[in-house]
């Protein structure tokens, strides 16, 4: 099938398009852009300079790619938004570039939802199945783990990281690092476990889910020393790649660990 442009979408002449590609009424592709293969831009989408997605993506109307980043140091340069394939861009989605502060570009991986109204800031990566709900909000440089799914109304400070698989609940805010495979939900976010409804239907072993749930009670219901839990736990379950990934991420962060909650909903002491 050939490429279907509308007559009164507005295409730069240094826009890069691929085969098979459907713009709708109303769109503007600006200079400096690619737009891959098989990729459908619905009326009204904006694709803004400096802009590169790969094949088989889905702009709904109103969504904006590649705006300059909400950053009071940004100076016009030459910076980048670049996407995976298969994602689909709901109604009113904005991502924006990334700053020289920080990366230079704000990566969205393949294979994502993003709901109306969510918004990307700049310096963020995004990997590849996340799903974010209507309005959530990523401050600059967040990381996003893959298959992460937040829901609506949340939103994520600047710096945070969010490990993979994990499952943040909606109307929350999160100030600190979310680990990889936790559920987190409430006001101010805070742990409530493994995320193990989203861990099976990923295919995530029996076993692997049992030892995650015995890491979590180790690592943040103990009263352990972070040193101390964590030694326990590599010792007991370091055989098993999922317990390492976890180790690893909690000790490597920067921001401090999003903390569990206690049976009242309140931090666990």
């Amino acid at each position: 099938m050939a490429s279907q442009i509308h007559s009164t979408a507005v295409i730069d002449p240094k826009a890069e398009l691929g085969v098979d590609v459907s713009i709708g009424p109303y769109c503007v592709v600006e200079a400096d852009t690619k737009i891959g293969d098989r990729t459908i831009l619905e009326p009204f989408s904006l694709v803004k300079q400096y802009t590169e997605m790969g094949a088989d993506n889905h702009i709904h109307p109103h969504a904006c790619i590649g705006g300059e980043p909400q950053h009071t140091a940004f100076k016009g340069e030459k910076t980048w938004v670049r996407m995976g394939d298969g994602n689909s861009i709901r109604e009113c989605v904005t991502i924006h570039r990334g700053t020289v502060q920080g990366h230079e570009q704000t990566v969205v991986g393949s294979g994502c939802l993003f709901m109306a109204y969510a918004h990307i800031a700049h310096d963020c990566v995004v990997g590849d199945g996340v799903i974010m709900a209507n309005s959530v909000n990523l401050a600059g440089h967040v990381e996003v783990g893959r298959k992460v799914i937040i829901s609506g109304m949340s939103a994520v400070q600047q710096f945070v990281k969010i490990g993979d698989y994990a499952f943040l609940g909606g109307a929350s805010g999160y100030k600190q690092d979310v680990p990889p495979y936790m559920l987190a939900h409430g006001v101010r976010g805070m742990l409530y476990g493994p995320n193990l409804i989203g861990l099976r239907r990923n295919g995530f072993t029996a076993d692997t889910c049992k030892a995650l749930k015995k890491a979590y009670k180790v690592i943040f219901r103990s009263g352990m020393t972070k040193k101390q839990s964590l030694e326990q736990v590599e010792n007991e379950f370091g055989s098993i790649p999922e317990i390492m990934t976890l180790i690893t991420f909690i000790r490597d962060s920067k921001n401090g660990v999003t903390p569990a909650a206690n049976k009242n909903g309140g931090e666990a002491a």
